[in-house]
C-alpha cells in the first residue's frame, strides 16, 4: 500500500504507529428462522480473509465472532447484545453487508452505519430491496464481485467514515 493510498483511507503508515481500517462484518444469522438455529456463518471467514489479504492491518468486527452462542443468550443478555452490536455498527470505517436473504438484524445494523455517515458495501442479490438499494454505498451481486473489487484498489475511490 502506498503512502498515498493510506492518506485515501486513513490508515497510517508503519513508521507512524498501526492502525487500521476498521470493518463491520454484518449479515443474515437467523433470518427467518423460526428456531434459535443459524444460517451458515462461512461468508464471515471468506469476507475477513478478502479484507485482511489487502488490508493486513484492519480491525474487524464480527458479531458472530464476538458472540458465536448468541442464540441461546437469555433474553436479558440477548438484548443487551443486540443494542450494543448495532451501536457497534455506527462506530467503524466501512460495514460490509452479506444479504442472501433479509436480515432484520443486518438492515438495523446497516441503519445505524448510514446515519453515521459509513459506507455500506452490501453483497447482496436482492438488489431492489429498499434497505440494500438506498443505503448501500455500493452494491455486489456476489462474493465475487466483492473479491474483485477489493483486490482491485476499489475501496480507494469509496471515502470512509470520519
Amino acid at each position: 500500500m502506498t503512502g498515498d493510498t493510506c492518506a485515501r483511507i486513513r490508515c497510517l503508515l508503519p513508521e507512524d504507529g498501526e492502525v487500521l481500517l476498521r470493518f463491520f462484518i454484518a449479515g443474515i444469522m437467523q433470518g427467518s428462522r423460526k428456531d434459535p438455529d443459524i444460517h451458515s456463518q462461512d461468508y464471515r471467514t471468506a469476507i475477513r480473509d478478502l479484507v485482511l489479504h489487502k488490508y493486513p492491518e484492519a480491525e474487524i468486527v464480527c458479531p458472530w465472532e464476538l458472540h458465536p452462542d448468541s442464540p441461546y443468550y437469555d433474553s436479558e443478555k440477548g438484548k443487551k447484545t443486540f443494542l450494543e452490536l448495532i451501536d457497534r455498527a455506527g462506530q467503524v470505517d466501512y460495514l460490509i453487508a452479506y444479504l442472501p436473504q433479509a436480515s432484520m438484524g443486518t438492515a438495523l445494523e446497516m441503519w445505524q452505519a448510514y446515519g453515521q455517515g459509513i459506507p455500506i458495501l452490501t453483497i447482496s442479490p436482492m438488489v431492489d430491496n429498499w434497505v440494500v438499494k438506498f443505503l448501500s454505498a455500493l452494491v455486489f451481486t456476489t462474493l465475487e464481485d466483492f473479491a474483485d473489487f477489493i483486490a482491485s484498489d476499489g475501496l480507494e475511490k469509496i471515502s470512509p467514515a470520519t
